[in-house]
């Protein structure tokens, strides 16, 4: 056997690998102090490796050159960054742990100029006095929703809070039992109600409500009257409850407005895409809500944002609330928001250029001659210790979105030879890579939906899996 220290000596020093490109390369992207740390973790790490053979493996093999060692390094320093790019291959578009919708170009475009520059936030360059923020997206969206006016905050739970406290602020609001909803994270509408210092009533059972019990229900105390979208689940049976035409003449009647959260919300009809179809923000404005609360980073397709379009004496009362502030969005999210809104201006080419609704949109035909296409490429990275099949899969649309609908899919199905541990060692190992790869077990297999690999990104991704091996011993 090999001395040890003696094969051990052929890793380069420190000294010897800080010279070379790549890690001139690092320190100036990470500095002299951090890229030294990672090149002396990188050889330790090595050394861990090759010490359990006696250095025998090292001796057999070629010894990693300095650029070898500085890739690693480049990596360890990659994985210092938590929040990173990962390929969301899990069969969820709208994936709530990885981040929902990706922003479009234009958006991008826009918040990157925001972020460079100073922008006439609330500012107004025709009077030279102080403007309003609200101001950038208020005509887009009543452009685009038919109301009155409109507001935007920094997500949906944001904008319900609101709305919650400025109009049933130690009063009651009113809510079918059957739509108080939870969703992911623990989000539940009655702690919602209870922080926003509203009484909440319920009204009907959990699968029929009446409008004669929201009529009884109305009352002198009464600040508005709730209805909220089930978005992430189905109740079917034996069922009813009341159409938000006939509450908004209900609350009408009692003069207390209609809130009508959306959830998700759409500003178009999906099902123009081959989508199921969801009510419009539109429809709830004309169906007569005064108030109606949406998301803009689920089927929108943009960044986080709470949107609240309705009346605008409400909306004015919503502006005048204290918690708006705290709740207001920033430069960069508001003007993303801006571009976003903006290609709504222009359905003709919306699927093209949001990248959402391009992921929604792909036909399973497209995607399976995807994954025809990059199978062997994978079973050759992947090694020969698993079997690489093309499969047909169902996607999900995600974050509460249409949750009874999946969409016809392809994926890339990942078998090992041997035991399962082999499979959960090789899906740890790809979501350790610079930028991870996001799949899904079932039925014994790692599945990669192929939904939302768009192909320019097949040669980042081929590259990813290529990195897998590059630091095996």
């Amino acid at each position: 056997m090999a001395d040890p220290q003696t094969a051990l000596r052929q890793l380069p020093a420190v000294t010897t690998v800080l010279a070379t490109r790549e890690a001139e390369a690092l320190v100036e992207r990470h500095g002299r102090q951090a890229t030294t740390d990672a090149i002396r973790k990188a050889l330790h790490d090595l050394r861990q490796t090759y010490l359990p053979s006696g250095g025998s493996a090292l001796a057999r093999e070629r010894a990693p050159s300095p650029s070898d060692v500085a890739g690693s390094a480049a990596r360890l320093l990659d994985t210092l960054s938590t929040l990173r790019p990962v390929f969301n291959l899990a069969g969820t578009v709208l994936h709530t742990n990885l981040g929902r919708a990706l922003l479009a170009h234009a958006a991008i475009e826009a918040a990157v100029a925001a972020m460079r520059h100073p922008v006439a936030l609330e500012y107004d360059l025709d009077t030279g006095t102080r403007g309003e923020r609200d101001d950038h997206v208020r005509s887009l969206l009543r452009e685009l929703t038919g109301a009155e006016d409109a507001t935007v905050v920094n997500n949906n739970a944001a904008a319900v809070l609101l709305c919650l406290n400025t109009f049933a602020l130690r009063r009651e609001a009113v809510v079918s039992r059957g739509e108080l909803i939870e969703i992911g994270g623990a989000f539940r509408m009655p702690d919602i109600m209870a922080r926003a210092g509203a009484d909440m009533i319920e009204v009907g059972t959990t699968n029929r409500t009446h409008a004669a019990d929201y009529r009884n229900a109305l009352n002198a105390r009464t600040g508005l009257v709730l209805k909220v979208h089930t978005s992430n689940y189905r109740i079917q049976g034996f069922t009813a409850e009341v159409g938000a035409r006939e509450l908004a003449g209900i609350a009408d009647a009692a003069g207390v407005p209609l809130m009508n959260d959306l959830g998700s919300g759409s500003l178009v009809d999906l099902s123009m895409h081959g989508l199921a179809r969801e009510p419009t923000v539109r429809e709830a404005v004309q169906e007569g809500a005064r108030l109606v609360t949406f998301s803009g980073d689920k089927l929108l397709g943009g960044p986080q944002a709470g949107f609240i379009v309705g009346d605008r004496a409400l909306i004015g009362e919503i502006n005048r609330n204290p918690l708006k502030r705290a709740l207001r969005v920033d430069k960069v999210r508001l003007a993303a928001i801006e571009a976003t809104l903006n290609l709504y201006r222009d359905p003709d080419r919306l699927a093209s250029r949001l990248p959402t609704l391009r992921a929604l949109s792909r036909t399973s035909g497209e995607i399976h001659a995807q994954a025809l296409r990059l199978r062997s490429a994978m079973a050759e990275r992947i090694g020969d210790a698993f079997t690489v099949e093309v499969v047909d899969c169902f996607s999900q649309i995600g974050s509460g979105a249409l949750p009874l609908d999946t969409l016809a899919s392809a994926a890339l199905s990942i078998r090992p030879h041997g035991s399962q541990s082999a499979l959960d060692g090789l899906a740890a190992s790809l979501r350790r890579l610079s930028r991870p790869i996001v799949g899904r077990v079932a039925d014994g297999a790692l599945l990669f939906d192929l939904r939302c690999l768009d192909d320019a990104d097949e040669p980042a991704f081929l590259a990813a899996l290529s990195e897998r091996n590059a630091d095996r011993p």
